[in-house]
């Protein structure tokens, strides 16, 4: 028995959620389940995308985890489970949710989930809630062990696991550059690509100050020295600092802030931030 996660867009207004938990615990009562998260923006691939590379590596061998954020159910895209590097599983459509996990983590393999086997009976004609009919049975069979990772279906090559767009960080000239890939919602910090492995090659130290240059199709919205802090404790309250996230990425936040409504900053691949030594620490 293998914990079973649930993400999704819908919510908790309605009973869409607590349907999923049903079609689940009908196939093993026993079942361990939890939520990663139910309020991703409605549509956005990429942000299930970016939860899940949060958690997943969190979890043990075996886990499996339910993605659903699915604007294109109903259509040709396939539903598959993909296997991790790490032995967890993730169920979900192949419309880019993988995104992530496949470039930071690594995909061992994917299966092409076999609709005649994994599908909850008696849901054939309807085409709207592939998360209850087929994410969640499948989910839930594949965490009970009612079914091994072969029963899900015929494999499919990693390689043709679908990516979104995704443009990793740089160092040019002494600086880095990145995206703003996702905020971290509660507290408005802005959450980039850059890793830190990367941003100490510019030969940065622990309180020094950062120029933080942030841009939005190629028009500068925010422009500021920031002190490179180990913590929030290390600038005072209202202040503005780089540091290195919970997934080892750079990061800006502001000391008991919201950053991304101060500054009216919003995420994805328009948004680019470039970090460099600031002429203020010679």
């Amino acid at each position: 028995m293998n914990p079973l996660i649930f993400q999704s867009d819908f919510g908790r207004a309605d009973g869409a959620v607590s349907a999923m938990y049903g079609v689940a615990y009908c196939v093993c009562g026993d079942l361990k389940i939890s939520d990663l998260t139910h309020e991703i923006p409605q549509y956005d691939i990429w942000e299930a995308s970016y939860r899940l590379i949060q958690t997943v590596s969190y979890w043990p061998e075996g886990a499996v985890f339910v993605s659903v954020v699915d604007p294109g159910v109903g259509s040709t895209r396939r539903s598959i489970v993909a296997q991790t590097e790490g032995g967890q599983y993730v169920v979900t459509p192949d419309n880019g949710t993988l995104t992530h996990i496949k470039k930071l983590c690594g995909i061992r393999a994917a299966r092409v989930i076999d609709e005649s086997v994994n599908r909850l009976p008696g849901s054939g004609e309807s085409y709207t809630f592939h998360g209850r009919d087929i994410y969640a049975y499948t989910g839930a069979r594949l965490a009970s062990g009612i079914i091994g990772f072969e029963g899900v279906g015929p494999e499919v090559p990693v390689e043709s696991v679908v990516e979104i767009p995704f443009v990793p960080a740089k160092l040019e000239e002494n600086e880095v550059s990145g995206t703003i890939d996702v905020l971290d919602v509660r507290f408005g910090s802005l959450w980039t690509n850059i890793p830190r492995e990367l941003f100490l090659k510019m030969g940065v130290s622990y309180g020094e100050r950062i120029e933080v240059i942030i841009e939005k199709r190629g028009h500068t919205v925010y422009r500021t020295s920031l002190i490179y802090a180990h913590s929030f404790a290390d600038a005072f309250i209202g202040e503005a600092l780089v540091y290195v996230n919970s997934l080892d990425f750079m990061a800006v936040a502001i000391n008991q802030g919201n950053f991304a409504r101060a500054y009216n900053v919003g995420t994805g691949l328009s948004w680019r931030i470039t970090m460099r030594k600031s002429t203020l620490n010679r």
